[in-house]
């Protein structure tokens, strides 16, 4: 899709196949813990930000999508497999984009937490896990070396 508008956020999938553009600020940014999230990601939460449906494009390419439920709409890289969106079916109702697909996540930080009922209770947001670089030693240096990603 063309659009004259200047992008406020942009992302899209590990392969570089389906793109997306937010011509207003993400809003909402939250994580939801609900069990269809967590399927839906096959990781414990969703993280997601939204905007009007009319602040909302896809720049490059076609998302396939899957009906999670008869309410909701979720869009997906279908060459890679990357989550990328989660819609309810009402025309008033905000887009949302993984805001791990965002190219700038850390621009998007999360102001609440739904589905809370579904919070895997180990799920503290790793405050006090510690962490470690990836390939920060001699022998995960040499892991890698050999490693090719499949990322854009």
């Amino acid at each position: 899709m063309d659009d004259a508008r200047t992008p406020k956020a942009t992302g899209g999938c590990q392969c570089g196949a389906v793109r997306y553009a937010l011509y207003a600020p993400p809003e909402n940014s939250h994580v939801c813990h609900c069990r269809m999230c967590q399927r839906a990601t096959g990781g414990l939460f969703a993280a997601l930000a939204g905007a009007k449906k009319a602040d909302f494009a896809w720049t490059k390419g076609a998302p396939a999508f899957f009906a999670s439920s008869s309410l909701a709409q979720r869009g997906f890289c279908a060459a890679c497999g990357t989550p990328l969106s989660f819609a309810y079916d009402t025309p008033e109702a905000r887009f949302y984009v993984t805001i791990g697909s965002l190219d700038a996540p850390d621009a998007v930080p999360i102001v609440i937490q739904y589905g809370i009922e579904s919070r895997v209770p180990w799920v503290k947001f790793c405050e006090d896990v510690p962490g470690e670089e990836t390939g920060a030693s001699a022998d995960a240096q040499a892991f890698f070396a050999a490693m090719r990603t499949h990322q854009a």
